[in-house]
Order: C-alpha cells, then structure tokens, then sequence
C-alpha cells in the first residue's frame, strides 16, 4: 500500500497509508495526523492543512494555484515549499511523499 510520512515541527515522524485519487488533507484527517485540522473541508478557503513539502517532492506535488497562493501568502509561516494539502490529489506516483508541518495552522 502507498504511504505518505508527515513530520511534526518536533520531528515526530507519522507513516500512514493512502489510496490514489484522495487528497492530502482527506489522508491526514482520516489518519488523525496531528497539526492538520481541514477546518474548510478542502475548499482552499482556509489555512488549516498548509504543509512544506520535502524538496525532492517538489516536482512531483505541482505548484500553487491561485486561490492556494492567496490563501499561503496571508500565512507568517509560508515558505516557498508551502503548499495547502486539500490542493494535492495523490496519486502512485506519490508512495514515500515526505512533507512538514508548520508549527502552528493560521
């Protein structure tokens, strides 16, 4: 089964299982991964599944939307890594995906 590893701010390291089509935040919230909270549902309406995804990943995860772009640049915690996981659909091609959490969820 494809796994995605998220790493608190701490370091705490959380392997969970995923299936092709659901997206990042679905995969986090089902898993109860701690720092995600989905609060909008995965509208891109809110801040509260932004993670940092691990440079190799990069590529392969795309890059921001618009309305994901909007919604990151009113976070203090963004970086150029930043994405919001409700905009991620994964896929096979994402089995091993590494990505961060932020300290805190605006």
């Amino acid at each position: 089964m494809a796994t995605v590893t998220f790493i608190t701010y701490d370091g705490e390291k959380q392997e969970v299982p995923f299936v092709e089509g659901q997206n990042l935040m679905q995969v986090a919230t089902d898993n109860a991964v701690s720092g995600i909270d989905g609060d909008c549902g995965g509208d891109a309406a809110c801040g509260t599944c932004h993670v940092m995804i691990d440079q190799q990943w990069a590529a392969a995860t795309g890059s921001r939307n618009a309305t994901e772009a909007q919604m990151l640049e009113m976070n203090p915690d963004c970086q150029e890594n930043s994405r919001l996981s409700c905009q991620i659909a994964l896929s096979a091609e994402h089995d091993g995906l590494v990505v961060n959490l932020p300290e805190f969820q605006f």
